[in-house]
């Protein structure tokens, strides 16, 4: 077990019990196939024997109807759609993640904070800001990006389950049409990502494979996590 370790001064008001889990998160840009390998990835782990939670963007309860409504609607500003993005993490963090890992569970998260601030970055959301906001989270015990080309992600959601206007970036006027708009837009993220891989010190996949392959990869710093761990808990007193 740990004491929690947070990127600033955590939540103010309250203090969390030491944590005997462990917070994986997949980063990557939207196409990459961060929701399939989490699917594959719990499966796996509970097979294990591990008691698995996973989490993503958007799904707290609180916020939910309300940011699905935003998008749908494109009216709100990037300060308050960032600000929007912060309170569903927040929940989610404090509500879902923190407690699952209290409890002893492996918790996967579908991007953690990383993606929002990529995407407010290219908006013109002060970084350094953003950061500060993201004081709270909570710093994971491994986070692993999924990196593939523009073009690899483009193919895969044409032929998938087609692009989107968020996706696309279509917001920031990049294009008139939502192919030329991905691509530019989706180069933009990719260069935030790499920035952030380095500053928070990602664990870098190639995702320009095959799923099973990209797999086998991810399942190896996770078995070398969960090993040490469970070499720590057996080592006599």
């Amino acid at each position: 077990m740990k004491e929690p370790v947070f990127y600033g001064a955590g939540f103010p008001y309250r203090t969390f019990q030491k944590l005997s889990g462990k917070l994986i998160v997949l980063e990557g840009p939207d196409g990459v196939g961060r929701s399939t390998q989490i699917r594959l990835l719990r499966s796996w782990l509970e097979e294990e024997g591990y008691a698995v939670s996973d989490t993503g963007l958007t799904r707290s309860e609180l916020t939910q109807a309300g940011l699905d409504k935003a998008k749908s609607g494109h009216t709100l500003g990037p300060l308050t759609m960032s600000l929007f993005y912060a309170a569903d993490f927040a929940d989610r963090l404090e509500n879902q993640i923190i407690p699952a890992l209290q409890a002893g569970f492996v918790v996967l998260s579908d991007r953690y904070f990383y993606s929002v601030i990529a995407r407010d970055s290219i908006r013109g959301v002060d970084k350094n800001w953003a950061r500060g906001v993201y004081g709270i989270a909570l710093k994971p015990d491994l986070v692993m990006y999924l990196q593939a080309s523009v073009e690899s992600l483009v193919s895969r959601l044409i032929y998938g389950r087609g692009l989107n206007y968020w996706e696309a970036g279509m917001d920031l006027h990049l294009s008139d049409n939502l192919y030329d708009s991905f691509v530019v837009y989706q180069g933009l993220i990719l260069k935030e990502f790499d920035e952030l891989a380095r500053e928070y010190n990602f664990l870098t996949v190639n995702a320009d494979r095959p799923v099973d392959e990209i797999f086998e990869e991810l399942k190896e710093p996770i078995l070398q996590l969960l090993h040490n761990r469970l070499t720590k808990e057996k080592r006599p007193l």
